[in-house]
């Protein structure tokens, strides 16, 4: 069995490289798939697409609409969402796709920060399961195939 996971959450740290690579040490047989990590690619491919927009309102909705492509249908064809919750970037994306993968019925895991407990106590409800680390998400994956 091989299973597809979707990696949720800020992409301006490198916990996707350090999830991956523990997986890899661990010879887990996991793709991993996610948003596009190249945020100057991510915010101009909607004009990249379309062509210029007449302004930052419509450039940023037509981004948006390409991201937002992109994004259910990796997630639709992933088995698992894995969605982390930093410390120091906003979280709105995480939410939103965090969100979904419970509106598709994907199975969901959290990783957030003990200190982000109360603000997504919600969210972490409707989850299959929450951790505080990237290394504990990799033992439930772990779980999955023994």
């Amino acid at each position: 069995m091989r299973l597809t996971v979707y990696l949720a959450g800020e992409i301006h740290s490198d916990w996707r490289t350090e999830m991956k690579a523990k997986a890899k040490a661990l010879q887990l047989p996991i793709d991993f798939v996610g948003p596009m990590e190249d945020h100057d690619r991510s915010d101009g491919i909607g004009a990249e697409i379309l062509g210029e927009q007449p302004n930052p309102v419509f450039h940023d909705a037509a981004a948006s609409s390409f991201n937002n492509l992109r994004t259910e249908v990796l997630m639709q064809k992933s088995d698992i969402i894995i969605a982390l919750f930093g410390e120091k970037y906003k979280q709105w994306n995480t939410a939103m796709d965090a969100s979904a993968a419970i509106a598709l019925g994907k199975p969901l895991i959290l990783i957030r920060p003990e200190e982000l407990h109360h603000p997504l106590k919600e969210l972490s409800s409707k989850a299959n399961t929450t951790v505080l680390t990237v290394n504990q998400a990799i033992k439930a994956l772990a779980y999955i195939f023994e």
